[in-house]
């Protein structure tokens, strides 16, 4: 099995030992995307619903690294740190993903890397 890294600077940089994603045959597992800004690594500014568009716009940089695009996506899984943000980061996730949309789960976290409000990775499928 060839695992392959996928990088780029316009999503945030690794905050720890792991790849932004990584590709194996058919399938490219993307790290968890946070709402952090990729220049200055700061968090987006504007609550939750802020982070999650940010999170998903870290997402598409990733993506597209990879050759890919939302439309690719099989799975997702968002994590909150307050499950009251469900009804908008929903909101917001709902504006990027495609019809028929990924598989998803969403969990409330005790806490997020940074003190993040939303992270969200996902699972795609090379055409």
């Amino acid at each position: 099995m060839t695992r392959t890294a996928v990088a780029t600077s316009l999503a945030p940089a690794a905050i720890g030992p792991y790849s932004q994603a990584i590709g194996v045959g058919c399938l490219v597992f993307c790290s968890g995307q946070l709402g952090l800004d990729p220049a200055s690594g700061a968090f987006v500014e504007g609550g939750v619903a802020a982070q999650a568009e940010r999170a998903m716009l870290n997402l598409r940089a990733v993506l597209d690294a990879a050759g890919l695009s939302f439309d690719d996506l099989v799975k997702t899984t968002i994590f909150l740190a307050d499950m009251a943000d469900f009804a908008v980061v929903n909101e917001v996730y709902g504006r990027f993903v495609p019809d028929p949309p990924p598989a998803r789960s969403t969990v409330a976290v005790a806490a997020l890397p940074k003190g993040g409000l939303v992270e969200i990775e996902a699972i795609a499928g090379r055409p």
